[in-house]
């Protein structure tokens, strides 16, 4: 596992597989408080924790204890948890941070109801798949609903002052999810969109190309104030590199072409589950 900081309140661990990205999104210092330097807190340096919410989550059981271990020596007080979707290496937060409530979009509230144990099973799968040990069942616990477009608030700001993430729809990967924008910050955590390790995908049951693409156009605003994007896969990359990779999406999903530097072979073989989605 990695761990990135990419401002002073945005954390980022890049799991080892899949490179799945989970973000540690932190409260902004109070007016005169110059706040703690990441950098310096993932060297050692303890901070004044503030409250935080975690978003998506690592994979391997070390990498979601890690996680708890980092967020509390960098001052990251982990009061919530967020998952852009539904899929089940999203959902892992709770296995680090029990406690938590997992709040999520309304539509990913409605996919999960009835639904939840089909993550853990797949959890299960994949486990079994990769010699993983690994204590404890996973629980989603009592799902916090969000509407979105919305907004959620993050830590007791002072008078005058609200610290609210934006919730923007981000369906299309799937039929569910949000993208989340961290103003203070100028960070946006998209899901599983913008990656530059893996091409836009969708199936037929389960996501939408059309949708995809109505995303895209939702997130080119926000990709174009951010100074950070952190994708669902591949760690977190700059504005610039975001809104190249965006050029490159939309080429792809409007004329199926696939990048140069996304075409090895498992690219292809997700390729063709899309071209046989539609």
């Amino acid at each position: 596992m990695r761990a990135l900081a990419v401002h002073p309140d945005v954390l980022v661990v890049v799991s080892r597989v899949w490179q799945t990205t989970a973000a540690l999104v932190r409260a902004p210092a109070a007016t005169g408080d110059a706040g703690a330097d990441p950098a310096a807190a993932l060297a050692g340096a303890t901070a004044a924790p503030r409250e935080a919410f975690l978003v998506d989550s690592p994979v391997y059981p070390d990498e979601l204890e890690l996680t708890a271990q980092v967020a509390d020596q960098a001052g990251f007080a982990v009061a919530g948890l967020l998952a852009t979707h539904g899929d089940w290496d999203h959902l892992l937060g709770r296995l680090a941070f029990p406690k938590a409530a997992l709040g999520v979009a309304e539509t990913t509230a409605a996919r999960l109801t009835g639904r939840s144990g089909d993550a853990v099973r797949e959890l299960r799968a994949f486990d079994a798949e990769h010699y993983v040990a690994r204590e404890g069942a996973l629980g989603l616990g009592e799902l916090q609903s969000l509407p979105v477009p919305g907004k959620v608030e993050l830590g007791a700001a002072g008078p005058g002052q609200r610290h609210e993430l934006e919730l923007h729809p981000a369906a299309g990967h799937t039929a569910d999810g949000m993208a989340i924008w961290v103003p203070w910050a100028r960070v946006l955590i998209c899901g599983d969109y913008l990656s530059p390790v893996e091409i836009p995908t969708w199936t037929a049951a389960d996501g939408s190309r059309s949708a995809y693409r109505a995303t895209l156009e939702g997130l080119k605003p926000l990709v174009e104030q951010a100074d950070w994007v952190i994708p669902g896969h591949g760690g977190p990359i700059d504005a610039q590199r975001a809104l190249a990779i965006w050029r490159e999406d939309v080429a792809y999903v409007e004329d199926w072409k696939l990048p140069l530097a996304r075409s090895d072979r498992r690219q292809k073989q997700l390729h063709e589950g899309n071209r046989a989605a539609g």
